[in-house]
Parts: structure tokens; sequence; C-alpha cells
């Protein structure tokens, strides 16, 4: 079983891994309940949010993860993806802006993504 951090490393990589744009890693242990970490990402397009939950899912699954829920999947422009003590979210970035999770969720510590990501 991975520790939060370790599955929120794990996330930011698969997104990276897919090209995901302007990925946020939020630090939410001491402004909620509601999980660890938050991971947001933006998506170029329907498919390639398609793409991102997909490959994250499988990176999780593969760690033996266990996915809690899945809000979105192949009818929305944000795919929230939960498992437990990290939520992801995944928007178009006209969903991305009207939500504005960064701005709502401001108290939160911004990680920097360079300190999670693997180097080749």
């Amino acid at each position: 079983m991975l520790t939060p951090h370790q599955t929120a490393s794990l996330i930011v990589n698969a997104l990276d891994n897919k090209k995901a744009q302007d990925i946020t890693l939020l630090m939410t242990t001491e402004v909620t309940i509601l999980a660890d970490y938050f991971v947001i990402c933006t998506a170029g397009s329907t498919t390639q949010l398609k793409a991102l939950s997909d490959e994250v899912e499988k990176a999780l699954k593969d760690s033996g993860e266990t996915l809690l829920r899945r809000e979105g999947h192949r009818v929305s422009d944000w795919v929230l993806i939960d498992f437990g003590s990290v939520v992801v979210h995944l928007f178009l970035q006209e969903a991305r802006e009207f939500y504005s999770l960064e701005r709502l969720w401001a108290d939160a510590e911004e990680i920097d993504i360079k300190t999670v990501l693997k180097t080749a």
C-alpha cells in the first residue's frame, strides 16, 4: 500500500507521461478531511481527457491502489478520480477556468511537481 505522497507522485508522473498540461499538486491535509492531496491538470481535448483518466487508473491499479469513485468519465469536461487519500481533477481548459479549484483551495500548500517527477 502506497502512502498518500507516493500515490500523488505516481499520479503526477502518469499525467506527465501523457502530456497533461498545467499539472498542480496541492497538499490539502491541513485544510480539509476530503483528501491529503488534490492533483489538478488540463487536457487539450476530450480524447486526451479519457487517455489521462485511463493512464492514472492503470498506474494506480498496477500499484495495488483501489479506485473508490470516478465521476464524469466519457461524458464531461471534468473527470474526478477518487483514490481516498488523493483526488484527481482532470479538466478541459474552459471548465478548469470556470471551477478554479486552485482559488477555492488557496489555503492548501502547492507542491512543486518537479520534486515528484521521475527524471529520465
